[in-house]
């Protein structure tokens, strides 16, 4: 009998052997092999493992270091440079690639059987398994684009330089021209057969694309891969396909590096799009972020490694917890681990990833300006000087701040807007100002791809109209870095103009900024954005960790509470770097973190704390963070996952409010100006509820006076502050618009008093 279960046992092992030597591992992008070294070097390690097993069972123990007796036991069957397949668009790293299977071959049966007697002649063969092909597009023909004219379309080269006349600087060669290509019948391209996929695909960033692999090529890269949202990288194509591959049962699982930007908002859509598949994708295993040298650059990055399997299963998900340079490149890394159901964002635990953006939100968070040449900027002294002589010029100069000075906590710069002038108005009306954009951005707008930035040189990049219209009516706003270690909200001027790296908050209440600079919001942005850079700094993405976010339905005294302690807060930190010129937002937070986590301080740190008076920093934070969990009706001693659940749980709510027509507007003046939509006054969602508020309608007086009364009574009974439109439905026949300048007419009286969101309140 135990000789039966030896036997049995040995055909499992000799099976679970004919299977490894069958399987096939693709790597879609293998450049010159690396990554197939790697998994033909553990694929004959554990072929090793596998006949040390199957040499005890069938008696050959002592016979293990025989090659003959070794070949003989498996059959000939072994793992070979056959099952390892590549794609790689370099016709040269493609030839490699094969070259370095073969010598990682040879070298591991040297190492097993001290010569190469036993291999077959000829020694190096051609299994033609590395295939030169483009890995994700393929197309009939690449031809010469044209014009209308049939001339040959082209554009500047990106790279060649001349020195412009009057300012001496490197400027675009306009005539330094490459054509620009279209692709012919472009389509997926194919894969071959596999079990595995492996790999780690190019790592170009979705605004390089266009210079990278030129227009052509990204057009019909997006034209034909619709499913992949177009602001994703390059590295998303390869995920696409190989959950593709993976979803539909013809691969096993895939395992990619990336970079780190996979939990960026339109990358993680791809992996939110094949996790609610049908079947869904789950992932087996997952590092978010870990550190990685750039093997053409040599460049520090970070990483992101995921596995993909079909079913909804569980996985592995390690975070790292040190790093530790070394004499080399690379870094010694410390890994914690948990297991569960890995989310979209590479997190386990409340699905934030999973919530949406609330009606109650849109049009208030805009990133800013995007310019599109550093050319509008001048230093500060020069602006002062132009306005001083001509002050007119403070119409199109203002202040200007990119992420960096918004960190620093200080602007230097004035930008030239022309927005709204055509060009010879502007020609005509800021001369001054139009020679320096005419000199520092036309020489390299000109040669721009877009038609557009190219025509209208003299203007930004992006018009920012939305953020424009978004500002217009505010005396100030609310400002943010898309990417900072720490994430601190500011109150900016409003003809401050902010760069595209900040993200706009369009309110002026100190409300908003009190709850957006709560522990509570931290910790939503922190789960909901992304990290990005070799500094591994958070990221604020606006459509995750603003527009998904449930502001608490705050009481107008909790709302009073915590706008004082924000402005108190705003206050204190601009304070304290007007008075110390070398003392910077990002040192004042780096000592409020280590005196939080009970570090000692530095010499140099204690003195950034006696300037910055980070003491009271501390305490208002607290005040604040206690303020805002009782505006939720929450225990302020909540820890991190708990209030992420809340907030989760808190956004499925609010949505459903919205979905019956209910809708919290933060603005609502500037958002729901006509009041289409129900507001917080209006929540009886039941009919016979709806049909008993009408009957009880007040009527609506004929006269004037008799109105003003009305509206004033009925503000009065409210009991808290209410739009134009929320007292307009107290009363048959009663229109917004006579509602709101009524309310305007009491609070010019001093009657009523109007709250920062736009309300007003008896």
């Amino acid at each position: 009998e135990s000789g039966g279960d030896e036997r049995g046992a040995a055909g499992e092992i000799e099976a679970f052997h004919r299977r490894l030597c069958t399987v096939r591992v693709l790597d879609p992008a293998c450049g010159s092999g690396n990554f197939l070294y790697v998994a033909l070097e553990h694929l004959k390690r554990l072929e090793g493992e596998v006949l040390k097993v199957l040499a005890g069972y069938t008696g050959a123990q002592m016979l293990l270091g025989s090659a003959e007796a070794i070949h003989e036991m498996i059959g000939g069957r072994t793992v070979t440079p056959a099952q390892l397949l590549g794609l790689e668009v370099n016709p040269r790293a493609a030839a490699i690639a094969e070259v370095v299977l073969w010598i990682g071959y040879l070298q591991w049966h040297i190492r097993s059987y001290g010569d190469a007697s036993t291999l077959n002649e000829p020694i190096l063969r051609d299994y033609d398994t590395i295939q030169e092909q483009d890995a994700v597009l393929a197309y009939d023909a690449k031809v010469p684009r044209l014009d209308a004219d049939g001339k040959p379309v082209t554009r500047w080269d990106g790279h060649t330089t001349k020195r412009h006349p009057a300012t001496g600087r490197a400027v675009p060669n306009e005539a330094a021209r490459v054509p620009v290509y279209d692709f012919v019948n472009p389509r997926p391209a194919d894969w071959p057969e596999a079990d595995f996929i492996v790999g780690n695909p190019p790592f170009i960033g979705t605004a390089k694309m266009r210079e990278a692999l030129g227009d052509g090529y990204a057009e019909a890269l997006r034209k034909t891969y619709k499913q992949v949202p177009k602001s994703a990288d390059f590295v998303m194509y390869w995920w696409h396909k190989a959950a593709e591959k993976v979803r539909m049962g013809e691969a096993e699982r895939f395992g990619f590096i990336t970079t780190n930007s996979l939990r960026q908002t339109f990358n993680r859509r791809v992996l939110e799009k094949q996790m609610s598949g049908t079947p869904p994708l789950s992932l087996a295993y997952a590092i978010a972020d870990h550190p990685w040298v750039d093997a053409e650059l040599g460049a520090a990055v970070r990483i992101a490694m995921t596995v993909g399997q079909v079913g909804r299963q569980g996985g592995r998900l390690q975070t790292v917890i040190s790093e530790e340079k070394t004499d080399e490149l690379g870094r010694n890394v410390a890994l914690s681990e948990s297991e569960g159901n890995i989310l979209s964002d590479l997190t386990i635990g409340a699905d934030v990833a999973g919530t949406v953006s609330l009606k109650a939100n849109d049009r208030i968070a805009i990133k800013g300006f995007e310019l599109g040449s550093q050319g509008f900027l001048v230093p500060d002294s020069i602006g002062d000087t132009w306005i001083s002589a001509e002050s007119n010029l403070n119409e199109v100069v203002h202040p200007y701040m990119n992420g960096d000075d918004l960190v620093q906590g200080r602007w230097n710069r004035y930008v030239i807007d022309f927005f709204g002038y055509d060009q010879s108005e502007a020609r005509e009306q800021f001369s001054r100002a139009f020679q320096h954009v005419y000199d520092h951005v036309r020489p390299e707008r000109v040669v721009n791809r877009e038609a557009r930035t190219a025509k209208k040189w003299w203007l930004f990049r992006r018009s920012g109209a939305k953020l424009r219209d978004s500002l217009r009516s505010l005396n100030r706003f609310i400002g943010t870095t898309r990417t900072a270690k720490h994430r601190v909200f500011q109150l900016l001027p409003q003809d401050l103009v902010a760069e595209s790296k900040i993200v706009v908050i369009a309110s002026e209440d100190a409300f908003h900024l009190g709850v957006l600079s709560s522990r509570i919001h931290t910790a939503w942005s922190l789960k909901a954005g992304g990290w990005l850079g070799v500094g591994n700094d958070p990221t604020y993405n606006h459509t995750d960790c603003f527009n998904k976010f449930p502001f608490p339905d705050a009481t107008e005294a909790q709302r009073e509470t915590i706008r004082t302690l924000a402005e108190s807060l705003d206050a204190h930190r601009k304070d304290r770097l007007a008075a110390h010129e070398k003392l910077t937002m990002t040192a004042m937070y780096n000592v409020r973190e280590k005196l939080r986590a009970g570090q000692p301080l530095t010499d140099k740190e204690r003195t950034t704390h006696e300037q910055a008076l980070t003491g009271v920093l501390q305490a208002l934070h607290d005040d604040l963070d206690a303020a805002v969990a009782a505006a939720y009706g929450w225990p302020a001693t909540l820890d991190d996952e708990a209030i992420l659940e809340r907030l989760v749980r808190l956004n499925h709510e609010r949505a459903a409010e919205e979905a019956r027509g209910l809708i919290r507007y933060l603005r609502p003046a500037y958002q729901n100006p006509e009041g289409v939509e129900q507001t917080a006054l209006d929540v009886e969602a039941a009919p016979a509820k709806k049909a008993a508020e009408k009957v009880a309608r007040q009527p609506w007086p004929s006269a004037l006076p008799e109105r003003i009364q009305a509206v004033q009574r009925a503000l009065s009974a409210a009991g808290r502050p209410a739009t134009a439109r929320d007292l307009a439905r107290r009363f048959a026949r009663a229109q917004t618009r006579q509602v709101q300048t009524l309310l305007e007419t009491l609070e010019t009286l001093g009657l009523v008093r109007r709250t920062e969101d736009g309300r007003f309140v008896a």
